[in-house]
């Protein structure tokens, strides 16, 4: 018969057994929530070990399609951040937001609406830009477009994929930008652009789109854009991004607001001013053509 001392020894063993299982347990636990949030709070690890000096990278958001009341045009003025706001030409609320907009302090840019390859010409909106008008036509529109969207110091396209393709119809926008004072933002709806190209000849600023937000209307696709736009920051020191107002509007700005926080402990945001001013250039990327 085993004495009472043998028994309380193995008691006691296996007690201090299980409590060191559960001190592994615990441990793993919050080494893999740990790594969690690093992941979340960090683009890269080599950047907070390294030894070089950080680079400050930058993030400028460019929310397209207000002037038309649409969805999630109140939440996306309200972000905690500014951000450029690019409003369409000759629609009910086209004054009613640049007003507002500036009033915030945000950025107002023009969404030109331009012909795409594919799609309805109906689908642009009032003064849109088709490949059929000539030189007067084209130059005409686009001034009167600046001229209907107050406060505003840019021009971004609204679609495009035709016009942004085609050296006449880019030559005469981007002219009338540089008369008028205006950078250009492309956003890259197609991979044969000539924006570099025409811009460069003429001598207007541009930056480029890197991440599109919400080309598909769902949080799961918006949050994995966020991811990706993460991933660029990894290689880039700036990323400008675009989203919109409308049928997702609701969606991207929630995304945003419970993003942003969590990425400004990395990360300026910045308006594409800042990007222009401090003359920070886009890398070139290919996007489907749309």
């Amino acid at each position: 018969m085993k004495s009472r001392n043998e028994c309380l020894e193995r008691k006691s063993g296996a007690n201090r057994n299980s409590v060191r299982i559960k001190a592994c347990k615990k441990a793993s636990f919050i080494m893999v929530i740990t790594g969690f949030i690093l992941a979340i709070g960090s683009f890269s690890v080599s950047n907070e070990v390294s030894a070089e000096p950080q680079v400050n990278r930058t993030i400028s958001i460019v929310i397209d399609d207000f002037g038309n009341g649409m969805s999630g045009t109140a939440e996306m003025l309200k972000l905690p951040v500014k951000i450029t706001v690019a409003i369409m030409p000759f629609l009910p609320t086209t004054k009613q937001d640049a007003e507002e907009a500036y009033r915030l302090g945000h950025d107002v840019i023009v969404h030109m609406p331009m012909e795409p390859n594919k799609g309805m010409k109906k689908w642009l909106g009032p003064g849109a830009l088709t490949t059929d008008l000539n030189d007067a036509e084209v130059r005409k529109r686009v001034e009167e477009a600046i001229n209907d969207v107050p406060h505003a110091i840019g021009m971004n396209n609204h679609m495009g994929s035709k016009v942004t393709s085609d050296e006449r119809m880019m030559r005469i926008v981007l002219s009338v930008c540089k008369e008028r004072g205006l950078f250009f933002l492309d956003s890259r709806t197609s991979y044969k652009t000539v924006v570099p190209k025409i811009a460069a000849e003429i001598g207007v600023p541009i930056v480029s789109n890197d991440v599109f937000l919400d080309d598909v209307h769902s949080v799961e696709h918006i949050t994995k854009q966020i991811g990706m736009l993460r991933k660029h920051l990894e290689a880039h020191v700036s990323c400008i991004t675009i989203g919109h107002v409308g049928p997702g509007g609701l969606k991207t700005a929630a995304v945003l607001k419970q993003s942003i926080p969590v990425m400004q402990q990395n990360v300026q945001f910045v308006k594409l001013t800042a990007l222009i001013n401090g003359g920070l250039m886009n890398d070139p990327l290919v996007l489907p053509n749309s």
